[in-house]
């Protein structure tokens, strides 16, 4: 954590990082990825699900997910474990789906989280680490449990609701992070996506600023609402196009850089993850029926690219 409340709040957020069905193999951009943010040294790491390779039928067996596990544990967790910094995860689909079926894999992925919660200051873990809330400097951040479409379980929307309440009015931003995004970003995603507009008000009533996600697997900064929506591109497999894009998202990890009243961004592209992507070569606009997210340093009250300079060499 910065010594002081002056000194700036610094993220790295990954996400989709699994390989096929039942792989215990990870690609060299997650290697490569994890060595960037160990020479950048962030005061926190948001991992927003898919670190394995569950959800196949038919189902892996007890023994194939914990080896899933102690592979993602190898390659990420134990790196950035032993650098000192946390690592907070939300469950993806992959990991954790709430879907019939997968109910095993959800309590694996519960036992493995359990053994490694972070040393962060948790203002509700009793759902941990499936939707809990901990803070950080002026920063109060939310994992809701997001891993199948269709609208938030009316349980778990009262204890945002009641989190946000008790807690956000003492902090300068609050942050929410998921696996499935609230509106879609990706060609063949268009449909899933969360689309709870009652969870959209609570999060505007609440002046949540930013909402992270992964799923869709592109990375893209839009807003809606007054509410940055930051959808993260994969670090695994499968890559996918932003809609209105002519070229694939590529893998990439994302920085946030929290300074004060200031929000700042920025996507590192493989294969170094030392070159930021340009906002300007993203879509102004992603149009879908369920909602328009616009770019989001196009907006009244944008959040701003983090700077180049940023990333030219690690972190004194």
């Amino acid at each position: 954590m910065p010594e002081s409340a002056a000194e700036p709040l610094r993220v790295a957020v990954i996400a989709d990082l699994n390989g096929s069905y039942g792989s215990t193999d990870y690609s060299a951009a997650v290697d490569k990825a994890v060595e960037r943010i160990l020479a950048l040294r962030p005061d926190l790491v948001i991992s927003a699900g898919d670190m394995v390779a569950g959800q196949r039928v038919p189902h892996l067996a007890a023994g194939e997910v914990a080896a899933m596990w102690q592979a993602f544990h190898a390659h990420v967790s134990d790196p950035i474990q032993q650098a000192g910094i946390p690592l907070a995860v939300t469950p993806g689909n992959h990991d954790a789906s709430a879907y019939h079926g997968f109910e095993a894999e959800r309590q694996i992925y519960g036992d493995q989280w359990r053994q490694r919660k972070p040393d962060l200051a948790f203002v509700d873990a009793t759902g941990y680490p499936y939707h809990y809330a901990f803070a950080m400097g002026d920063v109060l951040f939310l994992s809701l449990d997001v891993t199948v479409t269709g609208k938030l379980p009316p349980a778990q929307k009262n204890w945002l609701a009641a989190v946000l309440a008790e807690h956000g009015p003492r902090y300068r931003h609050r942050i929410v992070f998921s696996h499935v995004p609230l509106w879609p970003f990706a060609i063949g995603r268009e449909t899933e996506f969360s689309g709870d507009r009652e969870l959209e008000a609570l999060l505007q009533e609440a002046n949540v600023g930013l909402y992270l996600s992964g799923h869709h697997q592109a990375f893209y900064p839009g807003n809606k609402g007054g509410i940055h929506y930051v959808g993260l591109a994969c670090l695994g497999s499968g890559p996918r196009f932003l809609i209105g894009a002519s070229e694939r998202s590529g893998r990439s990890l994302a920085f946030i850089e929290i300074d004060g009243p200031d929000l700042r961004v920025a996507a590192l592209s493989a294969p170094g993850f030392t070159r930021t992507i340009d906002w300007r070569d993203l879509p102004p606009q992603i149009v879908t029926e369920a909602a328009v997210l616009s770019r989001a340093d196009l907006v009244e009250n944008p959040i701003r690219q983090l700077g180049q300079h940023w990333f030219v060499d690690p972190l004194p």
